[in-house]
């Protein structure tokens, strides 16, 4: 694990900056005013400090499109990239005004005629205007979720990195699977493995659970201890240089050899068939969800599919949003999580995720992973 804080690598900074260029172009803004954390690491390359909890909109980071020029909120220069210069940087302050000033400096923003904005808060709605005087104010998440839904092939590579250290984790927990062991230990062990391999920041919260033999979707109500005959669901996400990567398998405990067990694995084989059937470019992502109709599998509540990158990236397709998979198509370079869940009364479930890349011609899996083989 690097000690020092690296900016991102050269390439995969101007590959995305290049595309959230483009993008200002197509929905003619101006000025770009960003304030998540993931849209500023997409165009500035700088890793900012981890918080938790949520925090109050300010402009992070400022793109001009006439000049390609970036300006960061940075009260230091460790990890700033060569492409940045320091004059760029304006600190943190807890006059609103000083914001003002902040942005009136910057080349572009007093001739600005369109201004985008990620997020806002009432104050800097207000604000805003008095350093762009002459912009009409507008949603910029739209752009920069147009920028970031197709990835770049150093993207896609940093995506490699990330889902390896996932995949090396799940596999060092699975092979501690045993009757008698506790989904607390698992965890612990899968997440040492992410440590152990540059990662401390998981992306999902739950790690390993035994699945119930009662209801779908829910973890076994039992205190946390594996049994014979359970089927227990692992979850693989790690943070890796600001990308996630996230691979899902399910292992019986004892070697799974009922005709129950067989049969429901094979039922999952059937429905990830149709998943991945449904990765190809130019499809409706409704076909994703038509996967588990035409298995004659219950849609989960959970997404179905969502896409992998820096952060939070669209498409999102779950059974609660039937229009927003309609209208969505899947792209060349999307790259998304893509989750099969089947579940037996009696018997548990098997969930299993798997990372998917749109091509040119079809779709290509990105995990490697081993599943249990009836």
């Amino acid at each position: 694990m690097a000690t020092e804080v690296l900016p991102d690598d050269r390439a995969l900074r101007v590959g995305r900056r290049e595309r959230a260029l483009a993008q200002m172009a197509a929905h003619d803004l101006d000025v770009l005013v960003l304030g998540r954390e993931a849209n500023v690491r997409y165009v500035t390359g700088t890793r900012s400090l981890w918080t938790a909890g949520t925090r109050p909109f300010a402009p992070a980071a400022v793109l001009v499109r006439a000049t390609g020029a970036v300006h960061a909120l940075m009260t230091w220069d460790e990890g700033l990239p060569d492409d940045i210069p320091r004059e760029h940087l304006y600190g943190l302050t807890w006059n609103p005004m000083n914001w003002v000033t902040a942005l009136q400096g910057i080349e572009g923003t007093g001739t600005a005629l369109r201004v985008g904005t990620d997020s806002i808060s009432p104050l800097f709605a207000q604000l805003l205007p008095m350093a762009c005087p002459k912009a009409e104010l507008v949603d910029g998440e739209p752009a920069m979720r147009a920028a970031r839904r197709v990835k770049t092939a150093e993207e896609i590579v940093a995506l490699r990195e990330s889902l390896a250290v996932a995949e090396a984790s799940l596999a060092t927990a699975v092979a501690e699977l045993r009757p008698g062991v506790t989904e607390q230990h698992l965890t612990g062990v899968l997440l040492e493995a992410a440590a152990a391999g540059g990662v401390s920041t998981p992306a999902t919260q739950e790690v390993a659970w035994v699945t119930s033999r009662d209801h779908p979707w829910r973890k076994a109500g039992t205190d946390g201890r594996v049994g014979p005959g359970d089927l227990v669901a692992f979850t693989s996400g790690v943070v890796a240089g600001g990308y996630i990567g996230e691979v899902g398998r399910t292992w019986p405990a004892d070697g799974g050899n009922s005709p129950d067990t067989r049969a429901l694995y094979r039922r999952w084989a059937d429905l990830w068939g149709g998943l991945y059937d449904a990765c190809r470019p130019g499809a409706p992502a409704a076909d994703l969800l038509a996967a588990y109709d035409t298995a004659g599998e219950p849609l989960p509540p959970m997404p179905v599919a969502r896409g992998l990158g820096l952060g939070f990236d669209p498409p999102v397709v779950a059974s609660g949003l039937p229009q927003t998979a309609a209208e969505e198509r899947l792209e060349p370079g999307m790259a998304l999580a893509v989750t099969g869940y089947v579940w037996q009364e009696g018997v548990g479930a098997v969930l299993g995720r798997e990372a998917v890349l749109i091509t040119a011609d079809g779709a290509e899996l990105l995990t490697s992973s081993p599943h249990w083989k009836p």
